[in-house]
């Protein structure tokens, strides 16, 4: 079949796109900006890139409209902006609008358990996208599922981040909320299983794991999964915005995401039971399972996609990464420096490895140290390091940067800061010539812009240079 992967440089679209393609299909991926998209791709006969934003309708008439499947995984959950909802219902208009007049068959949507009577903005947003995409002129088949544990997902990182960070837990009373962790491992089975299949056309199913749990009993089980002992005390007078911020200095979320998620935790996720296991032949795994899977992947280093890598978990971007790829040079503050490199490759694969768990080489403490002024600030802090320990790609998030420009033949890096600044800051890394040539650029916004640039100008002296030393060595 011909299908398209709306949301396809996101956490699921990334995961589900292989399958489709190892399964022999035509995949279309329909993305906001063409840099993102992974370079193994643009080499596949089987995978068509389109450039479409579903918010300008415009741009909808680059897809085919012989698309036999369509899945819609486009979610606005950690948008900067406070109406996100009417961002969703927009995307969802335009999509109908444009493929009931195409030859779509079957649009496959992933949404939330939306069971209680009272929801959060964030699972009544889903709830209204559903009732826009139902159509007469294409099936619609819903997957409505709750919590997803798997190797880079946020409810995942979120939780290890407790976990692993915090021995004792004063938390709030939202951690009594009951839900049904999956794996997403069965997340996708269910919408690899469900493409063509007419028994399916124009239901809904709710899909969950074998267990309903608290949210106290989930970081419990992860934390005797991990060989660690916890002790976590519920306090019933953390308002929703205290829990927000708890869950923004202890973990590598954003606010944004994090009062979204303290919004839906206060509402419980339990699915009703039907017959979609029998018909698909999945049957969905514990999450003791799912724990212990996900963190195989993390010690093979083959995670697939995190949501840090999403523009959801951006401090600053949320446009096009082609806006911030040509480095401006006029009104800017820049910090040069070049040295003779001793052995490239090296030097490459010390560059493609910097910032995470590897470090920034020099400096390290202080650049801990901007990370917590960042975080304590509102900013994205260091704490979401990066997806893999070697390897960049565009748009990667690497510590509290967004990879903007990656090319290891081209032996050429760039990034773009998205820590909390009176004005933007880029840096690069490129090799010419057999010198290494680092470039910190800074568009100051203002007075404070350039009273912040003076300000950390010492610093910058010898920590790019203690950086650029250690880089260029052999």
């Amino acid at each position: 079949m011909k299908i398209l992967v709306t949301g396809s440089t996101g956490y699921i679209g990334k995961r589900l796109i292989p399958i489709l393609i190892n399964e022999g299909h035509q995949v279309v991926c329909a993305v906001r900006d063409t840099l993102r998209v992974d370079k193994t791709y643009l080499q596949d006969e089987n995978i068509t890139i389109v450039e479409a934003d579903f918010l300008k309708p415009e741009t909808l008439k680059n897809i085919s409209t012989d698309v036999d499947v369509a899945y819609y995984l486009i979610h606005s959950m950690s948008n900067t902006s406070k109406d996100f909802e009417s961002l969703e219902a927009s995307c969802a208009k335009n999509f109908k609008s444009h493929f009931e007049a195409t030859n779509l068959k079957q649009v496959i949507y992933l949404s939330g358990i939306t069971n209680e009577a009272e929801l959060s903005k964030h699972l009544q947003s889903r709830k209204n996208v559903e009732e826009i995409l139902a159509s007469n002129t294409y099936a619609l088949t819903v997957f409505k599922a709750g919590i997803i544990v798997g190797s880079g997902s946020s409810s995942f990182e979120i939780i290890r981040d407790l976990v692993e960070k915090l021995p004792v837990m004063v938390a709030p009373k939202w951690l009594k909320t009951k839900t049904q962790p999956l794996a997403v491992r069965d997340v996708l089975a269910f919408l690899s299983k469900a493409k063509g299949n007419e028994k399916l056309y124009n239901k809904s199913f709710d899909i969950f794991g074998p267990e309903i749990m608290t949210y106290k009993e989930m970081l419990l089980k992860f934390a005797k999964i991990r060989g660690l002992k916890r002790y976590i005390l519920t306090i019933p007078v953390m308002t929703p915005k205290l829990s927000s911020y708890w869950l923004y200095f202890v973990t590598s979320t954003s606010y944004k995401l994090a009062s979204n998620l303290v919004d839906s935790m206060g509402v419980e996720i339990v699915g009703k039971p039907s017959d979609i296991n029998q018909i698909l032949d999945v049957t969905p795994i514990t999450y003791t399972e799912s724990v212990k899977l996900a963190f195989e992947k993390i010690e093979q280093n083959s995670i697939i996609s995190s949501w840090k890598d999403s523009m959801v978990s951006s401090g600053r971007l949320q446009n096009s990464l082609h806006k911030y790829i040509n480095v401006p040079k006029y009104g800017c503050f820049t910090d040069y420096k070049e040295r003779k490199v001793m052995d490239e490759e090296k030097t490459i694969n010390k560059i493609w490895s910097i910032g995470g768990t590897t470090g920034w080489y020099y400096g390290n403490v202080l650049w801990k140290v901007r990370g917590y002024l960042d975080k304590l600030f509102g900013g994205i802090g260091l704490r979401r390091g990066r997806t893999h320990v070697s390897e960049l790609d565009v748009g990667d998030a690497l510590d509290f940067w967004r990879v903007i420009f990656s090319d290891k033949k081209e032996k050429k890096l760039l990034l773009y800061a998205e820590m909390k600044l009176p004005g933007e800051a880029w840096l690069e890394f490129k090799i010419e010539d057999g010198l290494l040539k680092q470039t910190a650029t800074f568009r100051p916004r203002g007075l404070a812009g350039r009273f912040y640039w003076y300000s950390v100008l010492p610093f910058h002296g010898f920590i790019f240079s203690g950086m650029i030393n250690k880089l260029a060595e052999a």
